[in-house]
């Protein structure tokens, strides 16, 4: 792997703190001498199919070959384009099926804390979500999963059904921002073929 494409979760943005976290694990890779290691944290648009053409586009423009890392949604559409790229990924917490999830927002008004953008979620945002949803994973050897058990957002359940045959690592009483993350950046790169150095 040459690259890595970290994809946020819903009205989230690249400067969340997993985010960081990861990019900063991909400069201590790179100042180890071992090779460059060049890191995307793109901020992505709010409606999905927007948010997955952008991905695509920062895809295209890294160089080689490309380890996708994305949460809750930004699982859900690191996904969509490991399938159609055929690319190993990282999910942390992926939304399984964001369409259900959206439809109880229908109508509310949000305001991304990072980037300041105001937006409503409205019918658009769940009509792009079905047409986006997939059905079945071609390669489940392909991703890693991390799952946090007590997650207050997504029921893990949901992707332990939708993932099965993938490999998973379930962290005990884990919430939704996968808050321990650091502890598994280790698992995480080893997934790309990377050795994280133990300092991070």
């Amino acid at each position: 792997m040459d690259s890595l494409l970290y994809l946020h979760g819903f009205n989230s943005a690249g400067a969340s703190p997993k985010a960081q976290l990861v990019a900063a694990a991909c400069a201590t890779l790179t100042a180890s001498g071992e090779r460059e290691l060049i890191c995307a944290t793109p901020d992505l648009p709010h409606h999905p199919q927007a948010a997955l053409d952008h991905a695509e586009a920062c895809l295209g423009a890294l160089p080689g070959t490309t380890l996708l890392v994305g949460s809750s949604m930004g699982g859900f559409l690191a996904t969509c384009l490991a399938e159609r790229h055929g690319l190993p990924a990282v999910l942390i917490n992926p939304a399984v099926q964001p369409a259900r999830f959206v439809a109880d927002y229908q109508g509310q008004h949000l305001v991304n804390a990072y980037t300041g953008e105001s937006f409503v979620i409205g019918t658009a945002h769940h009509e792009q979500l079905l047409a986006l949803q997939w059905s079945r994973l071609v390669h489940p050897q392909r991703y890693l999963l991390l799952l946090g058990s007590a997650d207050e957002t997504l029921d893990c359940r949901d992707a332990l059904r939708a993932y099965a045959g993938c490999r998973m690592l379930i962290h005990p009483g884990g919430d939704h921002g996968f808050s321990e993350l650091a502890r598994y950046l280790p698992a995480l790169f080893a997934h790309g073929g990377w050795t994280l150095p133990t300092v991070v």
